[in-house]
């Protein structure tokens, strides 16, 4: 059994764009690993608590050691870990917000960014510890931001490159649809430009020749 894990940043649910190529993501995976597992762990509208005083100290301590206020944090933590650890493919929903990505994914980026579980320092620097995953991010936009002059305001997509690189997780695609506030001739081409993103996106990680467990492993 492989597992897909779908991380939901939007408010909007069904009614979103983004909601709605995500789901078109998931869907096509589903097709070509038919025995896939899929977990959502929606932070839109199931908020995570913010890092507090409890995480912040508490998971830097051996179990066993923590206050009930660490403890009650880290365990929380744990169950989000515990998610993405498992994961084979993680598909990421995030609306632009303010040029960057929800308070609410954030929260759960925070989470899961933890030292000796996520990631741990050598002689030469950090490395990533959740490797051999395969990441695709859905990414909403009002705006154009991929090119042209708003470029430089896209905090969305290095942001989120930069945080699951870091953590070993490099091999990422990225579906967007942008310009959904520009007009019903603009919306229309952002949605036929995204489902032929999400095509291409499947491909490359699920290319049809080879048996379904060889295409997740490659």
């Amino acid at each position: 059994m492989k597992r897909i894990l779908w991380v939901s940043s939007n408010l909007h649910g069904v009614t979103s764009h983004s909601q709605s190529i995500a789901q078109r993501v998931v869907d096509e995976l589903k097709s070509r690993i038919p025995d896939a597992e899929v977990v959502v762990r929606d932070v839109a509208n199931q908020p995570l608590p913010h890092a507090g005083a409890g995480f912040v100290t508490g998971r830097r301590l051996p179990y066993g050691e923590h206050n009930a206020d660490q403890a009650e944090a880290i365990a929380a933590s744990d169950v989000l870990v515990a998610e993405l650890q498992a994961a084979d493919v993680v598909v990421v929903t995030a609306p632009m917000h303010n040029f960057g990505v929800p308070s609410a994914l954030k929260a759960w980026i925070d989470q899961i960014v933890r030292p000796g579980v996520a990631f741990t320092y050598s002689a030469t620097g950090p490395v990533g510890l959740l490797r051999g995953k395969k990441v695709i991010f859905v990414l909403a936009s009002g705006g154009i931001y991929s090119e042209g002059p708003m470029r430089a305001f896209d905090f969305q997509e290095p942001y989120l490159r930069a945080v699951f690189s870091f953590i070993g997780m490099d091999d990422i695609r990225v579906v967007r649809i942008e310009g959904v506030a520009l007009g019903e001739a603009a919306l229309a081409r952002a949605v036929a430009k995204a489902h032929a993103q999400v095509d291409q996106v499947v491909r490359e990680l699920l290319p049809i020749d080879g048996s379904p467990a060889e295409r997740v492993a490659a």
